[in-house]
């Protein structure tokens, strides 16, 4: 076992704070012109599962390289398991799956999780591995004649493979159908039951709601919120209410106790205010009210308004596939 690798009892007891696994502290990136990342400061303590959203360009794929050690900040810095993310990667305490990766030709599933196993000194068995991913039914096949989403799940296989306590997962679920998608994050909640941390990039934000104890989202390169999804929604303010026009204009409504804004699709009306029971009051007092609806922020919501601004700065950043 390397000297540098922590006992597997005590994968990070030697790695500075017993709880930290991810720090960025101050982290700057840039390509040319633009910063991917700018000036980011971000902690994941251990067993922490955390998603990672943000539009195009915003830098989730830029924070992942940094974070791999494939690409060095220009500015401050980042650890894994108090040390260079580079040591943690040789260590075998990191499994990543990324989304740009090759099919290798001419070898079996088998043979490739078997060999990536291998190059680690504390691997899961490859039958644990293989069912873990749900591909054990796949392991004779040849990885260069998979569909696109059995390619995915040996791309995660071969992130479980070393058996890692950080387990870095860049879009994991694109190219996989709904029944893929339910049985992938099984496989994920059941592999970080073990204690082990979880950090996922994704634009569902669904998945990000469903699976992940915080939320970092990102825009331009720095975080711009950061906590449980509930945090995000109310963060977001404004509750939704709609209901049927049935034929009647809108004039008035955006006088409407707590109303924000007024918008119209079709022949329904949805009303975004700061008090919904002000406002279901006083459209009650204008006469009946047909199909209406009243709903909490959502995390739609939420995210629109925090990276508001993405949409106006232009394209995605150089490098960046997220």
């Amino acid at each position: 076992m390397p000297e540098d690798r922590p006992a597997p009892e005590d994968r990070t007891a030697s790695a500075g704070p017993a709880a930290r696994a991810v720090s960025f502290r101050g982290a700057v990136k840039s390509y040319g012109a633009v910063r991917a990342v700018a000036g980011m400061d971000l902690e994941i303590g251990r067993g922490e599962t955390v998603a990672l959203l943000g539009r195009n360009g915003a830098g989730k794929s830029t924070a992942i390289s940094l974070l791999l050690g494939l690409t060095a900040p220009d500015a401050g810095a980042v650890e894994l398991f108090g040390g260079p993310p580079e040591r943690a990667v040789r260590a075998g305490l990191v499994g990543a799956m990324l989304q740009e990766a090759r099919a290798v030709t001419r070898v079996t599933v088998r043979e490739l999780v078997g060999f990536v196993a291998g190059r680690y000194p504390d691997p899961l068995p490859l039958a644990e591995v293989l069912e873990l991913a749900g591909i054990t039914e796949l392991a004779g096949r040849r990885v260069d004649r998979l569909s696109g989403g059995q390619t995915q799940r040996v791309r995660f296989a071969v992130a479980l493979a070393g058996n890692p306590s950080l387990l870095v997962l860049d879009e994991p679920t694109a190219a996989l159908d709904v029944e893929a998608r339910r049985a992938f994050w099984e496989s994920m909640r059941a592999y970080a039951r073990g204690g082990r941390t979880v950090l996922f990039s994704t634009h569902y934000l669904e998945e990000a709601d469903d699976h992940a104890d915080r939320i970092v989202v990102l825009d331009r390169g720095r975080i711009v919120a950061d906590g449980t999804g509930e945090r995000l929604r109310h963060s977001a303010g404004g509750a939704l209410v709609a209901f049927d026009l049935a034929g009647r204009g809108t004039e008035g409504l955006e006088r409407l106790p707590g109303v924000r804004s007024v918008e119209v699709r079709g022949d329904r009306a949805r009303l975004r205010t700061d008090d919904s029971d002000a406002t279901v009051i006083a459209l009650a007092e204008l006469g009946a009210i047909r199909g209406l609806e009243v709903a909490p922020p959502s995390l739609d919501d939420a995210f629109l308004a925090l990276t508001s601004g993405g949409a106006e700065h232009g394209t995605a950043y150089e490098g960046e596939t997220v």
